[in-house]
């Protein structure tokens, strides 16, 4: 198969199977589309009978398209076969690589929409709300990715809540144990941090662009969209007081890695204005992500949103593409794909490795599969002093990659995407082996942005 679309003036085909990118002209384009379908004279008939006699359409210039596309299907670039199918994993008993450590299960704003019931999480089975982490399970849990880590030298851990800065003697103490042992142990750790920013005060800026590799910092956006949601618990909105906060610290951060991230929700489908506004206060790394929540709450994500959301993404990549002509480029998450290497094809099989090579850790030391499945009591894999006491279940993760899903066969963009999240499947579907089909969509019309930003960039070259 080959996924043919057309995006901001320009002509592509994509070749799921070996990962190729063409760039076209429209009479290619035309060929294409009829190539599985016609024979080569019905090919030339039906062109010559759409360009209507058009000099620079004729039929020896279509045939020699057609000799074009042949080569190119020969050479294993167009219409090429998926040798994947049957890839047996490259690891049967993949190592840990990550951990997400949940510090604090308490937070400082109360965010309507938070997945995490306002990063409280429920049935917190210490009967401690708020939870915070101790350091002795922060200890074990860097213990636990160590040993489990098999020969795999760079880890990773996120401090993720809630809100971790209201547990930041702990970050600190964490960070410090890690760095004593890593060399012993062969190992190599990177430390990222999601924060709210209420906390972030100079001393914490300073350590942040010390010791941690990458930093989230949440904002939605314009100040009437993120106080919408992002409230005090008094019912202040926190733009004003985090906004400064922010900018201060993007300014120190320097050239290290960062990103502003924002959740968009049917209350601000027009989102390409809040990442403007990001980029007008001065942050050049930004993210937005569609909303997690119930299909019945007032902020959900409808049907009739997708074509206001489609078209979103196609402004975020033109004015991307005019920003970076003018020297003042701005990066989205969802737009960096490597089209030349980009990740082995064991990663774009079994995706992002929750429950097997990535695991959540909740402030008592309990193990799940990622951030969005805490506490769900079908999905406890273990705890770090133990280890994972339900293999089966890790497995069942592990396994839960594309070609699980009968759905993803004939799907274009199925080796980008190595199946979709797992989260999002469950609570969509109520299986982890299901599929989010309106995630699939988002991620889909996402990736024609990417991929004709990608073009644009070698035409202009």
């Amino acid at each position: 198969m080959v996924h043919l679309f057309e995006s901001n003036g320009y002509y592509i085909a994509v070749d799921p199977a070996s990962g190729s990118v063409h760039s076209l002209d429209e009479v290619a384009y035309d060929v294409i589309s009829l190539f599985e379908k016609k024979t080569e004279s019905e090919i030339v008939t039906a062109l010559l009978e759409k360009y209507g006699g058009r000099p620079d359409v004729t039929e020896d210039e279509i045939r020699e398209c057609i000799a074009d596309v042949e080569e190119l299907k020969a050479a294993g670039t167009l219409f090429s076969e998926d040798e994947f199918r049957d890839l047996e994993p490259k690891d049967e008993k993949s190592p840990v690589k990550a951990l997400c450590l949940h510090v604090a299960h308490t937070c400082n704003l109360n965010c309507e929409y938070c997945f995490a019931a306002q990063g409280k999480y429920s049935g917190d089975p210490t009967g401690k709300k708020p939870a915070l982490m101790s350091f002795e399970v922060a200890k074990a849990a860097i213990d636990f990715l160590i040993k489990n880590s098999g020969t795999r030298r760079n880890l990773e851990v996120d401090f993720f809540g809630g809100e971790p800065l209201m547990n930041f003697d702990v970050v600190k103490r964490t960070v410090a144990y890690a760095r004593s042992v890593e060399k012993r142990a062969g190992k190599n750790f990177r430390f990222t941090l999601t924060t709210n920013g209420v906390l972030l005060d100079d001393e914490v800026t300073e350590y942040c662009n010390r010791e941690m590799n990458n930093v989230v910092l949440s904002l939605d956006g314009r100040r009437e969209v993120h106080d919408r949601f992002r409230r005090f618990y008094d019912g202040r909105g926190s733009y004003d007081e985090i906004v400064p906060k922010f900018q201060r610290f993007v300014e120190k951060r320097g050239g290290l890695s960062y990103y502003v991230r924002g959740t968009f929700t049917h209350m601000n489908t027009d989102f390409t204005e809040d990442l403007f506004h990001m980029a007008d206060l001065g942050f050049r790394e930004l993210s937005m992500e569609p909303v997690v929540c119930k299909p019945g709450d007032p902020y959900a994500l409808t049907e009739d949103d997708l074509p206001v959301l489609f078209e979103q993404y196609d402004i975020l990549a033109r004015e991307m593409l005019k920003r970076e002509k003018e020297g003042d480029p701005i990066t989205f998450y969802h737009y960096m794909i490597d089209l030349t290497e980009g990740p082995c094809i064991y990663k774009r099989i079994t995706g992002c490795g929750s429950g097997f090579e990535y695991m959540a850790v909740t402030p008592w030391g309990e193990l799940f599969p990622c951030h969005q499945f805490v506490n769900d009591p079908d999905y406890s894999l273990g705890n770090v002093f133990e280890g994972v006491k339900d293999p089966a279940l890790s497995e069942k993760f592990r396994s839960c990659g594309v070609y699980s899903h009968p759905e993803c066969a004939d799907c274009w963009a199925r080796l980008w995407c190595a199946g979709g999240c797992a989260a999002n499947a469950y609570h969509a579907t109520g299986d982890i082996a299901g599929v989010y089909e309106y995630g699939c969509r988002l991620f889909r019309h996402r990736l024609e942005c990417a991929i004709m930003m990608n073009v644009a960039r070698e035409e202009d070259n």
